[in-house]
């Protein structure tokens, strides 16, 4: 997890060219790494530090005559001694513009992709690329909660309107999807996002020319089905009938039908009726989730977020994640094509602080960092961002306690169900 190299982009207001900033980050670490790889200070384990950010600006979200200044991190790229295996992280900071408005903090993160050899879009011209004009794009978001507790639909919004701009063109479809259980929900009157009543349905309905569309999975949660290669056509939750040995988990996972007519399984891909087979490539999942602490297991970001694929109601999942259960979750149903994390407003109240902890996360607790960051390491993401944003956000705070938020402290802080350490970990 700390053999990674990560890469920051500093937006400025006025915006400057994001080629040229992309550009000029791809030129500065090959250069500091051979003035400073001797002697170099460590942040964590095998990383080298790097001077700060790339292009300055005032740090402010404006919003008509006020503004809000983000929690100060001092973030700053960094190198992995080991290039072999190490995993790319990418963090754009102050990104929220007008409004809350992210479309150009969107684009520099893509771009900033592009410019490390990570390509978003698959075209003619770069078929490496992630996402093809003809995909199904499912975007897992957190919905577990109103105000604070769930992803920020403004950056929903940027996300699905630049999928739809597509290079080549897009012909594919975009379904927005979790299981919110009952404490949350697609269409919350309270929703994360600059205007607080704009929800993840909202988003949706803003696009009415496109195929995009939204899915409760809450609302089959407790209906078992079997696959669409057995001649079930039925929307629910295909459900192991074992456990699996070591993380004592039922794999669970959603099927169904799209607005459109398009027959997914999250496992095994798009179902085709005429041909009666799946096509697993043409279903990309883009993992969305928001960063938070957790009163059990001490965070919830990256890798929980997939407690909104399983059905808690058919499997008791929750009580197994202490044993890894969401790693078996993540490996036996579909790896993410990426994961694009929501920092932009964090809940950095530790379980020692007693109170406002998350995952329910009220507007006046949250803290303001405006970071979003990605990767196709679902795993380091979290790590990184739990060590060098929320942990600062705590600090920031006040507080003094804070071994729950930290991916490196083993012990079980009294109250939790497992260390967020061992839970990562396992």
């Amino acid at each position: 997890m700390a053999n990674v190299h990560i890469f920051l982009l500093t937006l400025s207001v006025p915006l400057v060219s994001i080629r040229n900033a992309c550009a000029l980050l791809g030129q500065a670490l090959p250069h500091v790494y051979r003035h400073r790889v001797l002697g170099a200070a460590f942040l964590m384990s095998c990383l080298l530090v790097f001077p700060g950010s790339i292009i300055s600006n005032t740090g402010h979200l404006w919003s008509g005559t006020s503004h809000t200044v983000p929690v100060p991190l001092n973030l700053r790229s960094q190198l992995a001694l080991i290039s072999t295996g190490s995993s790319d992280l990418f963090f754009i900071e102050n990104a929220s513009g007008a409004n809350g408005n992210l479309d150009s903090a969107i684009s520099a993160l893509l771009s900033l992709m592009q410019s490390h050899g990570l390509f978003f879009f698959n075209t003619t011209g770069q078929p490496a690329g992630l996402i093809a004009k003809d995909d199904v794009v499912l975007i897992k978001v957190n919905a577990v909660g109103p105000e604070r507790a769930g992803t920020n639909t403004d950056l929903l919004k940027s996300l699905v309107k630049k999928i739809l701009s597509h290079p080549d063109g897009f012909t594919g479809e975009i379904v927005v999807a979790d299981n919110g259980q009952s404490t949350g929900g697609l269409d919350l009157s309270e929703s994360n996002a600059h205007n607080h009543a704009q929800s993840v349905q909202d988003v949706v309905s803003a696009f009415p020319s496109s195929k995009v569309s939204a899915w409760s999975w809450y609302t089959i949660r407790s209906s078992i089905v079997s696959e669409y290669n057995e001649g079930d056509l039925n929307d629910g939750y295909v459900v192991n009938s074992t456990e699996n040995p070591t993380t004592h988990v039922r794999v669970s996972y959603p099927k169904f039908t799209t607005k459109y007519g398009t027959h997914i399984s999250f496992k095994n891909g798009i179902w085709n009726t005429t041909t009666n087979s799946y096509n697993p490539t043409r279903l990309k999942v883009i993992n969305a989730p928001i960063l938070k602490s957790h009163y059990n297991y001490g965070v919830t970001a990256c890798v929980k977020n997939y407690m909104g694929v399983v059905s808690q109601t058919l499997t008791d999942t929750h009580s197994t994640i202490k044993y890894g259960a969401l790693g078996t979750t993540i490996e036996h149903t579909r790896f993410p094509t990426l994961t694009i994390l929501d920092a932009v407003w964090v809940n950095a109240n530790p379980k020692e602080s007693g109170s406002n902890c998350g995952p329910p996360t009220p507007y006046e607790v949250a803290s303001f960092t405006n970071i979003i960051g990605a990767s196709q390491d679902p795993v380091a993401l979290e790590y990184w961002a739990s060590k060098h944003i929320l942990i600062p956000a705590a600090i920031d705070k006040g507080y003094t306690s804070y071994s729950s938020l930290d991916p490196d402290y083993e012990q079980i802080t009294p109250g939790l169900t497992e260390s967020y350490h061992n839970y990562l970990e396992k």
